[in-house]
């Protein structure tokens, strides 16, 4: 099992700041990526951006150039730092994890998001 704690979301202006975090515990070691995904009041979830185990990243289009996934190995935790933020990021930004293990086990992890509103 994997848990996944999301923290750091609050009140923002405008193309003010704030930096997401994400700290996993648990069986680790079959996870090969992870990511943020954020979900808008009456809107399907959508994909934020992902971050494999070599550090390869991935980002939406409408993140590109504002948002950037890191990841710290030493303490379990990915990053989302969120710049230039727009009130369409108004959104419960939530954690991910994907495992897959050599004898064909695949499980997602989701932890409990955090609230992310930008308005002034």
């Amino acid at each position: 099992q994997v848990q996944l704690v999301e923290s750091g979301g609050g009140l923002v202006q405008p193309g003010g700041s704030l930096r997401l975090s994400c700290v996993a515990s648990g069986r680790l070691f079959s996870i090969y990526v992870m990511g943020w995904y954020r979900q808008a009041p009456g809107k399907q979830r959508e994909l934020v951006a992902t971050i494999t185990r070599l550090g390869s990243t991935n980002y939406a289009d409408s993140v590109k150039g504002r948002f950037t996934i890191s990841r710290d190995n030493a303490k379990n935790t990915v990053y989302l730092q969120m710049n230039s933020v727009q009130p369409e990021d108004t959104a419960v930004y939530y954690c991910n994890a994907a495992s897959s293990t050599p004898w064909g086990e695949r499980n997602n992890y989701w932890g409990q998001g955090t609230q992310v509103t930008v308005s002034s």
